[in-house]
């Protein structure tokens, strides 16, 4: 989404009004929405209308006129009637500069730096809109909706409160909707997908073709989770608290239309492939809303060596000091980061030589694109390649040099804006094609810092009886994800005694333990508890080194962290393993 933004602003910038007076055919041409999306959409119109079936999507990005008007004429070419709207409102770019020049602090909500500090001229906003559009868009009659920066969960509080013809003030209701959209946003995690009992699917061969999830949501918020017929995965209660905990900031669940508490939170296995929620409650939402903003950071290019065998750390460090040599003092200056990454070991007597390699990997960044030049002999590329034949024993390069070449990256900073900033509206594609302003949420609340703490009644880890030395995976399952520059991770286990432990065990200190001093930002850490589906979940602020668009991380979206940390060797209890491993 930030790339799509970034470059809407330099097309309008550039060329201004007439790009909105081209042809259709000619806007599509530097189109700034989710192009796969239509991939899906064409084959699907038919069906679409034989059913009656509604859509809602955000993936309109920083086009999202233009993408309802794509739809709309596909749909037409198609022989069909079905109606188009969008929503508008989510491109806060105007509002947001005005603000910052009028002398608004915005900071940061991953690493609290102030617009200031972080230092990037901005390029554009995009703020989380409600989903009240969406519901508001299908009372009126639409068929397709198209939305541009909506919460994931968006289209599913949107289609629900339109069918239950929920008010905005059904906090409750709402909150219950806009857990099972986050449940269901990402497709097959929770039918399988990143399931840490992966290898029970592989042996029954249902790890192929995992089915899409289904979100059957009632009239008082509670809702099961199915999936497809005739398909592989899984719906089960530990798959369904694997995507609960992922990409979550703590026990409040914050959206522009609700906050979810699912403090109390309950799974109950319904059936084979289907799991009821309930438990959860609702609270008015925050008068603010979240808003991503992006700004050119800057060039970044990076250089693969690939060594194997003895001695591998020395290698390394004879790797790093030739290339920090070879680069120079005055150059390495201008760099904004210079990081040297070893990925892999080389055990003895490895199996092959593939498993024995390690990937050396040098990354940069930059302002100056030149810096990286491979035609320049002073250039970043060029410094490099020419230790190429006074390296240490069993060096090779890659034989794609495209990444020692400048690419440009984007910084994003992410705060909160008014919700009353975004200028809410709906557009209809047909009849008189008339714009709805979207009211403000009826009631709002301000919300402190989110709840972290240790386990209040820790159990002694004596009385587990006799413990061994064990990956923790042995035992817990984990999902992890990114929140912006944010790593978030939850743990979860099957037995109430089980979780007695974990929970007694996985302390804010003990997490920065397994993290270790390499892994460990050093940003706050906040804590807490599911009891009702035996979880513990931690935030760690500001991770992922400023996160996806920018980080020097290969994990840049803490899909790693969970396993990461499974592996990782802890006290486990004798008794817990004599029944077998996870």
């Amino acid at each position: 989404m930030t790339g799509y933004g970034a470059g809407k602003q330099r097309l309008l910038q550039k060329f201004g009004d007439s790009l909105e007076q081209q042809p259709l055919d000619e806007r599509k041409k530097n189109a700034q929405y989710a192009s796969t999306f239509l991939l899906c959409f064409e084959p699907a119109i038919h069906d679409l209308a034989r059913n009656g079936a509604k859509l809602v999507v955000n993936a309109g990005a920083s086009d999202t006129e233009l993408l309802a008007k794509v739809c709309k004429q596909i749909i037409q070419d198609a022989g069909y009637q079905m109606k188009v709207a969008w929503v508008e409102g989510d491109d806060v770019t105007l509002q947001f500069k005005q603000m910052a020049a009028d002398g608004t602090e915005f900071r940061s909500t991953t690493d609290g730096k102030t617009l200031k500090e972080w230092g990037f001229e901005p390029i554009c906003a995009q703020a989380y809109l409600g989903s009240l559009g969406i519901a508001e868009a299908l009372r009126q009659g639409a068929d397709i909706v198209i939305c541009g920066r909506v919460s994931d969960a968006g289209p599913t509080i949107g289609l629900t409160a339109w069918w239950h013809s929920w008010t905005a003030d059904q906090y409750k209701e709402l909150a219950g909707a806009l857990i099972a959209g986050h449940i269901i946003e990402c497709s097959a995690f929770v039918t399988g997908g990143y399931y840490s009992r992966f290898k029970d699917l592989m042996r029954t061969g249902r790890h192929l073709n995992m089915g899409f999830p289904i979100a059957e949501v009632d009239w008082k918020g509670e809702f099961d989770i199915v999936k497809e017929k005739d398909t592989g995965g899984v719906v089960n209660t530990e798959t369904v608290t694997a995507q609960l905990v992922y990409e979550i900031s703590g026990p409040l669940y914050f959206n522009s239309d609700t906050v979810a508490d699912i403090h109390n939170i309950q799974l109950e296995q319904r059936g084979e492939d289907r799991v009821h929620v309930s438990g959860i409650e609702g609270l008015p939402p925050p008068p603010t809303t979240r808003v991503g903003v992006t700004a050119h950071g800057g060039y970044q290019a990076e250089w693969h060596f690939y060594l194997v065998g003895l001695d591998i750390e020395e290698k390394c460090q004879w790797m790093e000091e030739q290339a920090r040599y070879a680069i120079g003092e005055e150059l390495i200056k201008k760099f904004s980061l210079l990081k040297f990454h070893v990925h892999g070991t080389s055990p003895i007597n490895s199996r092959n030589q593939e498993l024995a390699t390690v990937d050396f990997r040098i990354f940069a960044q930059a302002p100056d694109a030149e810096l990286f030049n491979p035609s320049l002999p002073d250039g970043f590329s060029r410094r490099l390649y020419e230790t190429v034949l006074q390296s240490c024993p069993g060096v090779s390069r890659s034989n794609d040099l495209r990444q020692s070449t400048a690419k440009s990256y984007f910084e994003y900073f992410v705060t909160l804006i008014p919700q009353n900033v975004c200028n809410h509206q709906l557009h209809l594609l047909f009849d008189d094609e008339r714009t709805t302003k979207i009211p403000l949420p009826p009631e709002t609340r301000e919300y402190p810092a989110q709840d972290s703490y240790d386990t209040p009644d820790p159990v002694s880890l004596d009385l587990f009886g006799e413990a061994i030395e064990a990956p923790l995976g042995y035992i817990a399952l984990a999902r992890s994800g990114d929140k912006a520059s944010d790593a978030n991770v939850g743990f979860y286990v099957s037995t109430q005694e089980q979780f007695d432990w974990l929970r007694s065990l996985l302390s804010i200190a003990k997490i920065k333990e397994l993290l270790g001093d390499e892994d460990y930002s050093g940003g706050k850490v906040y804590r807490f508890e599911m009891r009702n589906i035996r979880a513990v979940h931690f935030l760690l602020k500001n991770q992922l080194d400023r996160g996806y668009n920018s980080g020097s991380k290969l994990d840049t979206l803490a899909k790693n962290l969970g396993e990461y940390l499974r592996a990782k060797t802890v006290l486990i209890p004798k008794k817990f393993l004599e029944g077998g491993k996870i």
